[in-house]
């Protein structure tokens, strides 16, 4: 009976042993993105989805699948704070008036593919109709389509006649659908609780007007400071951080107030928000590629010219507050508002950030470890360590001499210990 147990045990044992899905990579170079620092000649171990040890002496095991990235550059997979995944323009009347919810559903799971092709394991989504980013997060988490680990807003909130309602058309026309607009405080307090009611990750909400609707202001509050701190107050007591769109000095200030955890453009920022976000510890999350693209392309898809206007308005001055932000050292996350320009194209704007004041290194920790941070899944992600989730690329070249490299030369993306790219 004892050589019976033994021998069963034996087998158990081997059965489970050989379930368990060991990895190993060999690494170049590997960026550690929490000391800012690259290491050469490194082992990655993993085991399913997790990092189990990492190091320039680790022993593989003989069962493990090797990866030999040894010829490679490799980063913790990216982080984008800011996107709109589930779609993207081409036609401004067509876009508003010819699409419903199901033509923008049944199309988003090409957006979060190519974004997760791109190098994005995981993104913030800060805004989509009908929650269809709440419906395509499930169905990534449940492995019925590709894409990066999605944490999802809901509606964007946003008061009567602001940038998060529609603008600029006459009062008899009617739209047969949900939205985000809310106005007072009991009215802000019950859209945050519906937005997490039906899923929300988080909460955004419009400070300020905005370049992309036809609302005439682009930077003024569009929200009281008492609407704005009941916002994050209800958050709050549901666990959940608030992002703020903010182009406006005024706006932007009045949401740090708030308290809320970033503040989204920061088009306007003056020395006064700078100091509060420095104070509160209020992460940036601008958006500086994007202009070249809204006036390389907007008018050719039919986007009003005074829509047009306002971008150029914008556009310089969000770059070069950015810049005083970084030098005055405000807290920056990487969030590209992809969705106004093409997804897939995310990583172009590593050169801009660095361009405009970061240094590569502190532009790659912008899209991983800090991005991690605003999100709350530091623990999680936003490095290559031990105990955090499989999520890997790598790349050919040095991004500290070409920051591009990480657009122009990714050859393989891993998230959650599944390879879905490698060349």
């Amino acid at each position: 009976m004892k050589n019976f147990l033994c021998v069963l045990l034996s087998i158990i044992c081997t059965y489970a042993f050989a379930q368990e899905k060991i990895t190993a990579i060999k690494a170049g170079k590997l960026f550690d993105s929490e000391k800012g620092i690259f290491f050469d000649n490194q082992v990655i171990l993993i085991k399913d989805n997790l990092i189990t040890e990492v190091g320039g002496n680790v022993r593989i095991p003989a069962n493990a699948q090797v990866i030999d990235l040894s010829k490679k550059t490799v980063l913790p997979g990216l982080i984008d704070c800011h996107t709109h995944i589930t779609f993207q323009p081409e036609n401004y009347m067509e876009d508003l008036f010819r699409k419903s919810p199901i033509d923008v559903a049944i199309t988003a799971h090409i957006y979060a593919k190519r974004t997760l092709q791109a190098g994005f394991t995981t993104c913030r989504d800060v805004g989509a109709s009908e929650y269809i980013d709440i419906a395509l997060r499930n169905a990534i988490n449940s492995g019925k389509v590709e894409g990066p680990r999605l944490y999802v807003a809901g509606f964007f909130i946003g008061a009567t006649g602001s940038h998060g309602d529609l603008t600029g058309f006459s009062p008899y026309v009617h739209f047969q659908q949900e939205s985000g607009v809310a106005d007072g405080v009991d009215g802000v307090r019950k859209m945050v609780r519906k937005n997490i009611k039906y899923g929300a990750d988080l909460i955004k909400f419009g400070a300020t007007a905005g370049v992309l609707t036809e609302e005439e202001s682009v930077g003024a509050p569009q929200y009281s400071q008492e609407e704005m701190n009941a916002i994050v107050e209800e958050a709050k007591l549901w666990g959940k951080k608030v992002a703020a769109h903010a182009h406006g000095a005024e706006g932007i200030n009045m949401a740090v107030k708030a308290g809320v955890s970033s503040i989204e453009h920061g088009s306007f920022l003056n020395d006064e928000g700078i100091r509060l976000m420095k104070e509160k510890g209020t992460y940036l999350v601008a958006d500086i590629y994007n202009d070249d693209y809204i006036l390389s392309e907007y008018s050719k898809m039919g986007v009003p010219q005074k829509i047009i206007d306002k971008e150029k308005l914008v556009g310089r001055v969000q770059r070069e507050n950015f810049q005083k932000a970084v030098k005055a050292g405000v807290k920056v996350a990487y969030g590209t508002d992809s969705g106004v320009y093409p997804h897939g194209d995310n990583a172009k704007q590593f050169f801009y950030m660095v361009k405009y004041g970061l240094t590569p290194i502190q532009a790659i920790q912008a899209a991983t470890i800090n991005a991690a941070d605003l999100i709350g899944i530091k623990d999680k992600a936003g490095s290559i360590a031990v105990g955090k989730w499989a999520d890997i690329i790598a790349i050919d070249g040095d991004p500290q001499q070409d920051v591009t490299v990480i657009e122009k030369k990714l050859t393989f993306v891993m998230k959650d210990g599944k390879v879905y790219r490698n060349q």
